[in-house]
């Protein structure tokens, strides 16, 4: 970053810092701070502002990563381009998510928004109707174009890892209902819990929490449908870019029997929750006491500064005050035994966590209460304490979901086919994949190399709506000089100096 900018960046957090001074904000006032009084509304005649500033760094990242090209490239569902491209298309859907959008409708806004189309330096932009009509036009074939156009992208991200990414690839499995009132839906179905709509299956690396693979299917199917095939699909994905190992995980329904011998052969590792049958349950039961070792939790947090006093447990004296049922755990144990499923030919390893349990009513213990929960795997050399730890962090995928069904509003089905659908979830997920992206390439070398690997780590892990707010979401005085669109900052945020060197790294200079 230059010198200059630099200098003004310090300057803007240094007043901030004083006016969030302790001292000065702890004077007590005769009127209420929130008072209102003296606005003025006035229209600008030659200044133009944008809300959305941060969608400059956006298309400078598509830019970067090639990723209209590849998708004009691989994606063809129109004849004839009047004006719009096939990639136009697509990120028309992603940028109205990224500006603020959670619905087709609202493209009209951003269509009619004279400074938002200078921004992006178009004269227009599809609008929801076309946008629309463009996802009809989908077929499932057209759909797995797309996905793999994103995905040849991706891959060009990965290759400016470091080495140390590349050591192990977690690919986690799992489907979700995607709701819907409409009647008229093709496609739709009832799901097994009495809800209408789809039934997606989310196949996503870990370790970014980047969705590799999006299909949709009919509420009423299975969630492990079609699982195996994408689950190839990304092992093939994954050992393309370098990853050195690969491992599939997921729940009990993912636990494809007829699959893991042919996984296994080819150095694929997996690690499936196991249905609780009763011959794995009766193998538990007769292990012998010395075959079990408790299984320690790690804490979920480090105390930084003095541990805090933990607050009372409201829901705990509820429940004890009106006698309702409680289960209490006690500890947990855990072990392993060997086990070859019916369909395989090889014998796996089947580690098993028993959590003793007790049922309260009130205050009052009732009986002791114990359950197990099987995990099978074909990793021989880690202990068993690690991979059950490791089993569990597929929860994460669940955080993956609930961004994805509600800060981006990918999952919704706002049109009248399956496949239209599927295409406007992976149109929209791609708002998602576009942060991961963005930190993915934020730079973490130089003399503090150690400060922006955490700041890197900080943007991967965040909220879509944390990072819009961060980094969309910021006041812009749009200017045409020349051959050049600038977009003057007009606010700092703590972020803004990675924003900056985001910009830097794709820009290459920076205008002060």
């Amino acid at each position: 970053m230059k010198l200059s900018f630099a200098r003004h960046v310090a300057n803007c957090k240094r007043r901030i810092a004083r006016r969030l001074d302790r001292k000065k904000i702890l004077v007590h006032r005769q009127q209420p701070v929130f008072s209102g009084s003296g606005v003025v509304y006035q229209l600008a005649e030659r200044t133009r502002g944008i809300a959305a500033g941060g969608l400059g760094l956006m298309q400078l990242l598509v830019e970067e990563v090639g990723l209209a090209h590849e998708i004009n490239r691989r994606v063809h569902v129109l004849r004839r381009h009047l004006p719009y491209h096939e990639s136009d298309h697509v990120l028309n859907i992603a940028y109205n998510i990224l500006a603020g959008g959670t619905r087709l409708e609202h493209i009209e806004l951003r269509r009619n928004d004279e400074v938002f189309l200078d921004a992006l330096g178009v004269q227009s932009i599809p609008d929801p109707t076309t946008a629309g009509d463009f996802c009809r036009r989908f077929d499932a074939e057209c759909v797995e174009d797309l996905m793999s156009a994103i995905n040849e992208t991706r891959l060009a991200v990965w290759r400016q890892q470091p080495h140390e990414f590349f050591d192990e690839a977690v690919i986690d499995a799992d489907g979700t209902i995607v709701e819907t009132t409409g009647e008229c839906k093709q496609g739709m179905d009832i799901s097994y819990n009495g809800r209408w709509g789809y039934h997606p299956l989310l196949i996503s690396l870990a370790n970014t929490s980047e969705v590799l693979f999006l299909s949709n299917r009919s509420a009423n199917r299975p969630s492990h449908e079609g699982a195996a095939g994408y689950l190839d699909r990304a092992a093939t994905l994954c050992r393309r870019a370098g990853f050195r190992q690969v491992t599939f995980r997921g729940d009990t329904d993912f636990t494809q029997t007829k699959e893991l011998d042919r996984w296994d052969e080819n150095g694929i590792g997996f690690l499936f929750g196991a249905d609780a049958t009763l011959n794995v349950r009766l193998t538990a039961q007769l292990l012998e006491k010395q075959d079990w070792d408790e299984l320690e939790r790690p804490p979920k947090y480090t105390v930084q500064t003095a541990p805090r006093a933990r607050p009372d447990n409201v829901k705990e004296q509820i429940v004890r005050r009106r006698d309702f049922e409680n289960i209490r755990l006690e500890g947990e144990e855990v072990a392993e035994f060997d086990y070859s499923p019916c369909a395989c030919k090889k014998t796996y390893r089947m580690i098993v966590v028993r959590k003793n349990l007790s049922i309260a009513r009130g205050a009052r213990v009732l009986f002791p209460d114990v359950r197990y929960f099987f995990y099978l795997t074909n990793d021989w050399k880690t202990p068993a304490e690690q991979l059950v730890l490791k089993a569990n962090q597929r929860c994460h995928q669940e955080n993956l979901i609930e961004q994805l069904k509600n800060d981006v509003a990918a999952l919704r089905a706002p049109l009248d086919t399956l496949e239209s659908n599927w295409a406007y979830m992976v149109m929209a997920s791609l708002a998602w994949t576009l942060k991961i992206w963005a930190a993915l390439l934020l730079p973490e070398t130089g003399r503090w190399q150690q400060k922006h690997r955490q700041e890197k780590q900080t943007v991967l892990k965040m909220e879509f709506s944390t990072f819009c707010n961060a980094f969309l979401q910021l006041p812009c005085q749009i200017v045409k000089s020349g051959r050049r669109l600038i977009y003057r900052l007009l606010s700092w945020n703590p972020w803004q100096h990675v924003f900056l060197r985001l910009v830097e790294r794709f820009a290459g200079r920076l205008l002060c």
